[in-house]
């Protein structure tokens, strides 16, 4: 598996965000995103992920032994601000939806959901009204949505909101996990989250209508 980001470019409003934006991650592989808000770190994610279109460009992605290449959305797990479960739903039929809807990509196997609740240290309280939970659980079980269901492209915005400094340490070892075991990661974040080694992309955006390329 490679994924490649090729020349990207995209528009929010009339404005140009960033613009010709390319790298190539490996198996293993991580890429954290750094720069100011507003310069175009979630947008980036949010375009690989294929949540929002480019303006030029394409993400793609190389699997050994597939001929042709295919978009990089369909190999990706997104997890961003918001945790895109139901409060009215319990934990298990969130969860339950997750794995019928998203199913396995890839030559990775998925957790069961028992086994991915308890990989994020909350087993037994599966049947619960999501909405009944803290905000810390509510973000712990947003985390299992990226085990039952393998994707090997994990995209995360600032993963660890909400959470303890016990928490941040199982979803490190989470992520060192999913790259031991050939998953590829892209993070805008301030914590280190298992991303050792990972390369290192400056977003500095746009000011005004510039349309000179700062990153």
């Amino acid at each position: 598996m490679r994924l490649v980001a090729d020349a990207l470019s995209a528009r929010r409003g009339e404005d140009l965000i960033f613009t010709n934006i390319s790298f190539t991650l490996a198996a293993g592989e991580a890429l954290v995103l750094t720069g100011r808000n507003g310069s175009g770190k979630s947008t980036l994610l949010r375009v690989i992920a294929g949540l929002l279109l480019p303006e030029a460009g394409e993400a793609r992605c190389h699997v050994v032994g597939e001929e042709g290449v295919r978009p990089a959305r369909e190999f990706s797990h997104y997890l961003g601000h918001r945790n895109g479960m139901k409060r009215e739903l319990t934990v298990l039929e969130n969860l339950q939806f997750w794995k019928q809807y998203l199913g396995d990509v890839g030559q990775g196997l998925s957790l069961s959901i028992q086994d991915a609740a308890s990989a994020v240290d909350l087993a037994g309280i599966l049947h619960l009204p999501y909405g009944y939970l803290s905000a810390g659980q509510q973000r712990r079980f947003a985390m299992a949505r990226l085990l039952v269901a393998n994707r090997p492209i994990w995209i995360l915005d600032e993963p660890t909101a909400a959470l303890d400094s016990r928490a941040d340490r199982m979803f490190e070892d989470l992520v060192r996990q999913h790259r031991r075991s050939g998953g590829i990661v892209l993070a805008a974040t301030h914590q280190p989250l298992g991303m050792e080694g990972a390369q290192t992309l400056e977003m500095k955006g746009f000011e005004f209508h510039d349309l000179e390329p700062l990153a």
